[in-house]
């Protein structure tokens, strides 16, 4: 199984490595915010030794309705994640959905994201990862809702076949399962391991009920948020390199994707259990 590493933050996930933590906002809402979100976390994560990437996105294009929020966009979100890379001394990931983002957003982000539901555009994925690769970044590529674990090697040949090297971390977030549902398979992880790549769980977008949010009549995403440490959980006991979650000081008003995001209060107690929990497996 293979593992890879962010080279100018001494970082590596994978195989062997301790938990690698990405954790932040859904979505830029305000300096501030994203300050006491980095700030909280990168705390919390020092004093348990895991290492830690700041999350946020400046644009969630993918919104259910036109009237969502959906952040400040590409100029002015990206100059607050420079300055809370700045000021924390923090990796940033963030995630794009167009070809021409992929430069400015490589110059920021350390870890480049590539969304479920964009994770076979092609053209999309080919110049992100060169955008990527010639910034000395890695790229964060979300399983697909409608993928198998196995379909990612098409993903994984692709960028190879692209920029020559190995630089890419699978993300699963569970398979779309009826209506307004998803589940995650947790054989799924070592499926994907198995292709040559260290894998994340997104336990935060796993427990949403898409177009389900009975508050806005199916005009925005719902999201079972109790299940969030059950899905980190198990994923980490099933062997994932690292977790992605978001957090938010008062999750019931984020302004996107509330119904899935933890309380800030709620991340120490939850990375202590899933440090314990890798440690347990690497043992």
């Amino acid at each position: 199984m293979a593992a890879l590493e962010l080279k100018r933050w001494n970082l590596p996930i994978g195989a062997g490595h301790p938990l690698v933590v990405i954790a932040g906002l859904n979505v830029l809402e305000d300096l501030e915010l994203a300050r006491d979100a980095a700030r909280h976390l990168k705390a919390v994560c020092g004093e348990l030794g895991l290492p830690y990437v700041f999350k946020a996105s400046f644009d969630k294009a993918n919104r259910s309705s036109i009237h969502s929020y959906r952040g400040p966009g590409l100029e002015s979100g990206l100059e607050v994640l420079r300055q809370i890379k700045a000021e924390f001394d923090v990796p940033i990931c963030t995630d794009l959905h167009e070809i021409d983002q992929a430069e400015p957003v490589a110059a920021v982000a350390d870890l480049v994201q590539i969304p479920a539901f964009l994770c076979r555009q092609t053209d999309l994925v080919v110049a992100t990862a060169q955008a990527t690769k010639a910034a000395g970044g890695l790229l964060h590529v979300k399983k697909g809702q409608f993928l198998a674990p196995w379909d990612c090697r098409n993903i994984l040949d692709k960028i190879k076949e692209a920029v020559e090297v190995d630089m890419t971390i699978l993300c699963e977030r569970g398979v779309s399962f009826g209506y307004n549902n998803l589940v995650v398979d947790m054989l799924g992880i070592a499926e994907m391991q198995a292709l040559g790549a260290p894998v994340t769980i997104d336990a935060t977008h796993a427990v949403q009920l898409p177009g389900a949010n009975p508050k806005s009549n199916g005009a925005s995403t719902g999201g079972r948020r109790a299940g969030v440490p059950i899905i980190a959980k198990a994923a980490v006991a099933a062997g994932a390199d690292g977790v992605f979650l978001e957090f938010h000081h008062d999750p019931d008003r984020a302004l996107c994707d509330g119904p899935s995001c933890l309380p800030l209060t709620d991340a120490a107690p939850l990375l202590r259990t899933l440090k314990a929990l890798r440690d347990a497996v690497q043992a």
